[in-house]
């Protein structure tokens, strides 16, 4: 959380060197390796009395965790750029500290991750299960700030 607590501002990058992008039709989320593009920057929002963040793109939407299958008959979900009526569980995210990395987690143990597929310039970013997450070895959901 100590990441956090200084920032206004953060741009995402996972151990692809990709970074998590806002896309224009403020809705998805994708990665790109440049960051220096204005939706690339996340607003950080720090929930009172938590260890609790939310993330707000460039278009006043929050990095929102869906149900919504990523591929069909996958595990993932996808995360996408929303502006909820009351904000809830779903924009939540908990940062969690390895070193000079961090994870974030979501309030059902599901962790923020590039997706590690042949890259795109527009790789979706799905969520993985705790099961999931455990059973990989390396940097694998892991951002750096």
């Amino acid at each position: 959380m100590e990441f956090f607590q200084k920032a206004k501002v953060v741009r995402l990058r996972s151990h692809h060197d990709k970074y998590m992008l806002a896309d224009d039709d403020q809705e998805n989320v994708f990665q790109d390796r440049n960051g220096c593009y204005r939706n690339a920057k996340w607003t950080v929002e720090i929930v009172e009395n938590s260890n609790i963040i939310r993330l707000k793109s460039c278009y006043g939407k929050y990095l929102t965790a869906s149900n919504m299958p990523f591929i069909l008959r996958g595990t993932g979900k996808k995360v996408l750029q929303t502006l909820p009526t009351r904000l809830n569980s779903s924009v939540e995210w908990e940062p969690i500290r390895e070193g000079v990395q961090v994870r974030l987690r979501t309030r059902y143990g599901q962790y923020l991750r590039g997706n590690g597929r042949v890259a795109t310039l527009a790789t979706p970013l799905p969520m993985m299960s705790h099961i999931e997450q455990q059973q990989l070895i390396g940097f694998y959901g892991m951002w750096i700030l």
